[in-house]
């Protein structure tokens, strides 16, 4: 009797050994966060039948965990963006797409995604999810509120607005306070049972199956307990997430991440989805690349301190994304940084509210002495920046006049952002290269026949942690899920 342990993700199983069909759908997913229950929605109203495994007791992934943000725009703005006076064009959503994705952005995947952002918005609603529809100004990671439209990313920051006409692009479910996911995967979960997609919870993919001409024809599953043998008729689609919950994995691919203590996952990114893929021939992308966090804002009035290193200089326009702060902040040298505040502006942030203050002084001087920095280093970097603050400049790294003032409201402090002093949180961007449409590629970028993927299972939209944006993964996994569970129930027709 064949058990769980002769089944590895990184080793495909080949048809001969399966012994029956346990189980026979058109469209086999693997994962129901918002990549697999949006792949389960599309796939089902195309007239496929679908069966989901979810290795979990309940459905929603890491989505669920969210702050329930979407990042959609373009062809002039959504509804909400137009009511409240922005008028986003789809080549600026494309341009601030392209340069969010860093040296790798997929520009195919990109221009199909800023021309197909707004209706993907619409489709969200057709399906139930709630949105308010209002505006929240200011400088959020996740909205206190149940409103809608807020800036989620580096828009309004330099070197973003010069290259795209700024405009709020974070659409969040209505939602009181933190959290939102949840409400998100509630609905797309409940739609996709109410379609017709099987369910299976308790369900791990062990490995693929497939047949002597390399298709994928299945999949191996532990469901309740018992081995299962499923047949995927048309295509497999892996939405199993990612890896940062595997310390293998991670310490292999992006060990840079281990310097953020906090998973920023459900549980279940173990990489299981990315390994099946490599066990038939798929090449991966930008295994090296993840989002990073770090206790920042709010409170807002932080974001009008200075980042300094140990060499006692600036290094990062403060008004960035949080995640482009965070991984400035992870690579100084030393791996030491402190965020230089006045009373005026002091507080600790919500998120750690125990973050430790290093140096505290009546001067910056004293400041200085106390983190044992260069002597006068600290003190002229200050001095300059106040100075040019005070005329609204910062000619250096072109932080906004919005959050520009000088520092010079005695008692100064320096929080401390050296390693081991701030719990960050990270989640990896790396995955299986696929088509726009969910094709897997293989490493001469070929289709590798019956096998499909989206969500961080693939590399996908958001692909360069320092370009990363609020509400860039649930764009990307729901619509192109659902792009992956049309293209596999097409495949009935033919």
């Amino acid at each position: 009797m064949n058990t769980a342990q002769q089944f590895s993700p990184g080793r495909a199983c080949s048809l001969e050994q399966v012994p029956h069909w346990d189980l026979s759908t058109d469209v086999l997913v693997v994962g129901f966060g918002a990549a697999g229950a949006c792949a389960a929605i599309e796939a089902v109203v195309a007239g496929a039948s679908v069966t989901v495994l979810e290795v979990a007791t309940s459905g929603g992934g890491s989505a669920a965990l969210s702050g329930g943000e979407v990042y959609v725009g373009g062809n002039g703005g959504t509804d909400v963006q137009r009511e409240h006076g922005f008028a986003d064009t789809t080549e600026a959503l494309r341009q601030y797409l392209l340069m969010a994705g860093g040296p790798a952005a997929d520009a195919e995947r990109i221009s199909v995604y800023a021309e197909n952002a707004q209706s993907h918005f619409n489709w969200l609603r057709e399906q139930g999810v709630p949105f308010k529809g209002s505006y929240l100004p200011g400088k959020w990671i996740e909205p206190p509120t149940d409103d809608t439209l807020l800036w989620s990313g580096n828009e309004k920051s330099w070197p973003y607005n010069i290259v795209a006409e700024p405009a709020p692009r974070g659409h969040t479910v209505q939602f009181e306070g933190w959290g939102g996911g949840k409400v998100l995967m509630q609905v797309l979960c409940e739609r996709a049972q109410t379609l017709g997609a099987t369910i299976q919870y308790n369900s791990r993919a062990l490995a693929l199956i497939r047949d002597r001409e390399s298709r994928v024809v299945g999949v191996v599953a532990r469901i309740d307990g018992d081995i299962r043998y499923i047949e995927a008729r048309q295509g497999v689609i892996l939405c199993a997430g990612g890896f940062i919950c595997n310390s293998q994995m991670v310490k292999r691919f992006v060990p840079a991440a281990l310097a953020c203590e906090l998973q920023v996952s459900a549980g279940n990114d173990d990489g299981s989805g990315i390994r099946m893929g490599i066990s038939v021939g798929a090449a991966t992308v930008n295994m090296q690349e993840f989002f990073a966090t770090l206790p920042f804002f709010p409170p807002a009035s932080l974001v009008k301190g200075i980042f300094i290193n140990a060499h006692g200089q600036r290094f990062i326009n403060e008004d960035s994304y949080h995640g482009r702060v965070a991984h400035h902040v992870m690579r100084q040298p030393e791996e030491r940084a402190w965020l230089l505040v006045d009373d005026e502006i002091f507080g600790r942030p919500i998120i750690q509210q125990d973050m430790k203050i290093s140096a505290v002084g009546e001067t910056w001087q004293e400041v200085e002495q106390e983190l044992g920095l260069p002597t006068g280093s600290l003190v002229r970097t200050v001095d300059e920046f106040n100075r040019l603050a005070a005329e609204q400049q910062d000619p250096y790294l072109h932080k906004t006049a919005e959050w520009l003032r000088p520092l010079t409201v005695p008692p100064f402090a320096a929080i401390s952002y050296c390693r081991g002093d701030y719990q960050g949180h990270a989640f990896t961007l790396g995955g299986l290269s696929t088509r726009p449409t969910g094709e897997v590629l293989d490493g001469d970028a070929k289709p590798i026949a019956g096998l499909y993927a989206a969500g961080r299972t693939a590399c996908g939209l958001p692909r360069w942690g320092e370009g990363y944006s609020s509400g860039l993964s649930l764009g990307d996994s729901t619509y192109f899920g659902r792009l992956a569970g049309r293209t596999v129930a097409q495949q009935t027709q033919n």
